[in-house]
């Protein structure tokens, strides 16, 4: 799909669409009026019988006179004093579902020329790219027959209202670009079954990554961490036939000197629980326990395609999570890499054991934040649903470093407490402490434990249990939250 922005009158250049919108209580936009004008009047004739402005409505004209485009499509903006960014965002979603069946080649997008509330041109451009792109993706690499025909559209012209927003335009599409190319690495790695997407496939696509974008990549095997010391990530590996991998990928966009971001990925190919079997009932939906891992890669191709500026380090500690006969049991007391010891009392608990790893290794790279990205808990689905990432820091600064992020990219994250309060529930009479803390606040107790490895650095955990994909008939990995990662990213690269 190719994109490009233009300052142009709605109408007058040939196109296989041109795309307006139209307010609640039937008011045309003002790009809609000025096709309005060129059909004298026909589109509000339209509107007044066929179309109320409602959010995600379309209304699809054919062969208008007095334009060269072949078609004009009508979208619901909702009521034009409470238009933002969701509502932004619905629209050129619908435009895109109703575009697509069509057979136009090329569209004109007047629904980036709208004044969003507190977003510019950039941001408008950049939504607008992503959302269309994400628009077309499919999975179908599985299927022997794909599902759909190939859609013929070619190109979308992303318009804005004058010839002083073309440049913060042109930086918001090849942002939304470049942000939807990584997000589609992510599903595509969430999407693969698990006898696919394996620890070692996983090591692969990281190397390929590299390769692709100059990256320096290790991928450590069940020796190396042994000498390591990663005994908790290799409780988790005991019961699997498939071999652990801890890989490390580093992205040299900045000095030498320069102290990088640390994101660290779980990567849990499969989890069935281990020896705490969880129940039958859509245990397929744990192949995508690995989410964290795919939005490190996904993160790290969208600031390799934006060429940022920065010190990057990815660091994926990725294995199954398996009963067995050499599966770690319950009451099994393992010693971490920090030297702590961790009693397992439920080995379903597992992505805080190859974290709290992997945690302990950033050290070594002096970074200037860490930032943790896992399907952590069930609890945090729980508190926040499948609307907001959970968030959590031992560093104020950065919280609101992240927050700001995820508002701006629309990847929406809240804040929970990482107390001293709360680490109470982890006491254990055997060992340092426990890998679980009970039922209550079961989010903020494995933050907390997350918390006792992360003591030497300014660190960050955002539990995307209810947001990295969703379930039923849509069930299908989201891409998220590469958008917030990707703009926390290009933000510290601006301010440099």
């Amino acid at each position: 799909m190719k994109f490009s922005t233009k300052h142009l009158q709605p109408g007058r250049a040939a196109s296989g669409c041109v795309v307006a919108g139209v307010f609640e209580s039937r008011t045309l936009s003002a790009p809609a009026r000025e096709l309005d004008a060129l059909v004298q009047g026909a589109l509000a004739k339209v509107v007044k019988r066929d179309m109320e402005g409602k959010s995600g409505s379309t209304v699809m004209l054919h062969d208008l006179p007095g334009l060269t485009a072949e078609r004009v499509m009508l979208v619901g903006l909702g009521r034009e004093a409470d238009f933002g960014p969701r509502q932004y965002r619905e629209a050129i979603a619908a435009a895109m579902r109703t575009l697509i069946p069509t057979g136009a080649t090329t569209a004109e997008f007047h629904l980036s020329a709208l004044e969003v509330k507190g977003r510019g041109a950039a941001w408008r451009t950049q939504q607008a790219a992503t959302v269309a792109l994400e628009s077309i993706y499919r999975f179908e690499q599985m299927k022997s027959r794909k599902d759909r025909a190939p859609h013929s559209l070619r190109e979308i012209v992303l318009a804005v209202a004058s010839r002083e927003e073309l440049r913060d335009a042109e930086r918001g599409t090849a942002h939304g670009i470049a942000l939807a190319e990584g997000m589609a690495l992510t599903k595509d790695l969430g999407n693969l079954p698990p006898n696919v997407c394996t620890p070692s496939y996983i090591a692969a696509e990281a190397k390929e990554l590299g390769k692709s974008y100059g990256m320096k990549v290790r991928v450590f095997e069940r020796a190396d961490m042994q000498k390591l010391g990663m005994r908790t990530l290799l409780s988790v590996a005991q019961g699997s036939a498939q071999p652990p991998k801890f890989v490390v990928v580093e992205y040299g966009g900045a000095a030498k000197s320069s102290k990088p971001v640390v994101l660290v990925g779980k990567g849990i190919t499969f989890d069935t629980g281990g020896i705490s079997i969880k129940p039958a009932a859509e245990m397929d939906e744990m192949k995508y326990d690995m989410s964290g891992a795919g939005t490190v890669l996904g993160t790290l191709k969208a600031v390799a395609e934006l060429k940022l500026p920065l010190s990057i380090v990815g660091l994926i500690p990725t294995t199954e999570n398996m009963p067995g006969g050499r599966a770690t049991r319950p009451g099994d007391v393992v010693k971490s890499m920090s030297g702590q010891t961790v009693e397992i009392l439920n080995t379903d608990a597992e992505g805080r054991l190859i974290l709290c790893d992997a945690l302990t290794y950033a050290e070594r790279y002096e970074p200037s934040a860490v930032i943790d990205i896992a399907t952590l808990t069930g609890a945090c689905v729980i508190a926040l649903g499948h609307v907001a990432s959970g968030l959590f820091a031992n560093d104020d600064a950065l919280a609101n470093e992240l927050l700001t992020a995820a508002d701006a990219a629309y990847d929406r994250a809240w804040r929970l407490p990482v107390w001293d309060d709360y680490q109470e529930q982890l006491k254990s009479n055997f060992a340092d402490f426990a890998n679980i803390g009970g039922r209550p606040a079961g989010s903020v107790t494995a933050a907390c434990f997350l918390s006792r490895f992360a003591t030497k650095y300014k660190w960050a955990h955002l539990d995307i249990a209810g947001t990295a994909w969703r379930g039923g008939k849509d069930k299908g990995a989201t891409g998220r939250p590469v958008p917030l990662l990707t703009q926390f990213l290009v933000t510290r690269s601006n301010a440099r």
